[in-house]
């Protein structure tokens, strides 16, 4: 990443439009001369929400790889159209609640950009839930209607659980905490999504891929701890307002979950070394954890749009095999 000028074609709003309720107050970052920030190119990738559609591509495609499959040109079509405008909902979801409460929760810079731009982002996301619908009408097989009905079901239980005014009762929230947190659903959701085209269609081959199905289950299930990582990595670095100036108070534990993630995979790499596409795979997600774990070391020389933009970055270690 080079360093260019903070935020660059981003609009920062004035202190009176922090006021407005069309305009939530936003932590826009700053920028000292010693940190790099993103390049325009990947700082709108991010801001635009096309990051998360991007990863859901080339892990689904990473997957089919991995498991000598072939999926059919619409089905990565189809993921990209249905994660952009979740993405995008999510986004302008959370300024809606933040407008709702009397002392609003920090809203990042990719929050303000949707709330700003929502008269484009809101049109967008309808026109690619549509198109998306439609291929689903016309190209997807009724088996996979059915099995990806469980993936309706959880995102609708996301969107209600996350955004909803009513909560769950207190003794009940405290127990499913940790699998109603945000970063914990949607680590879930999205690796399913992406993997579902691939598990389908190896689960109704012949007996042949009983045995690369059950190692496939083990990679899905390591690339979910992988973006359970990245999810909870960025929480962590946004919500700690000590993040970026190295003080020990700003320490999280990303390092050392990283490393033991990327040691895992390493181990799991070398225990399917029989499959050695499977194996890559994982080797490619260990090679992710690494890094996430280095950014959160050096995350003090990054601006905090760059390092949101490297965290997701980092996710895409698979696309080189893509190639081969």
């Amino acid at each position: 990443m080079s360093p260019v000028l903070a935020n660059p074609t981003i609009p920062a709003p004035t202190a009176g439009e922090q006021d407005t309720p069309n305009s939530p107050s936003v932590d826009i970052p700053t920028t000292a001369g010693n940190l790099l920030d993103a390049p325009t190119a990947l700082a709108l990738w991010h801001l635009s929400s096309l990051d998360a559609p991007t990863v859901a591509v080339v892990w689904a495609l990473a997957f089919a790889w991995a498991a000598h499959r072939t999926l059919p040109v619409w089905t990565p079509i189809l993921l990209a159209l249905v994660a952009w405008p979740v993405y995008i909902a999510d986004r302008l979801l959370d300024v809606r609640s933040a407008l709702r409460t009397a002392e609003p929760h920090p809203l990042r810079l990719r929050h303000h950009f949707h709330w700003r731009h929502r008269s484009l982002f809101i049109p967008c996301a309808a026109l690619s839930a549509c198109a998306a619908a439609f291929i689903i009408a016309t190209c997807m097989p009724v088996a996979a209607r059915e099995r990806n009905s469980f993936l309706v079901a959880a995102g609708l239980a996301y969107f209600s659980g996350v955004h909803a005014r009513r909560s769950f009762p207190h003794f009940l929230s405290r127990l499913l905490r940790p699998l109603l947190a945000k970063e914990t659903l949607v680590a879930i959701i999205f690796t399913a999504a992406c993997a579902l085209p691939t598990l389908g269609r190896t689960a109704a081959g012949s007996v042949h891929f009983a045995l690369p199905l059950g190692r496939l289950m083990v990679a899905v299930f390591y690339f979910a701890l992988l973006a359970g990582l990245n999810c909870h990595s960025i929480e962590r670095w946004e919500s700690d307002q000590n993040a970026f100036d190295g003080s020990p108070s700003s320490r999280s534990r990303t390092f050392p979950q990283g490393v033991g993630l990327a040691v895992a995979g390493l181990v799991l790499a070398g225990l399917l070394s029989s499959n050695h596409l499977i194996a890559f795979l994982v080797g490619s997600g260990a090679a992710a954890a690494l890094l996430l774990a280095l950014l959160d070391q050096f995350r003090g020389r990054l601006t905090p749009l760059a390092l949101r933009v490297a965290a997701d970055l980092v996710l895409l270690t698979p696309l080189p095999f893509l190639f081969q």
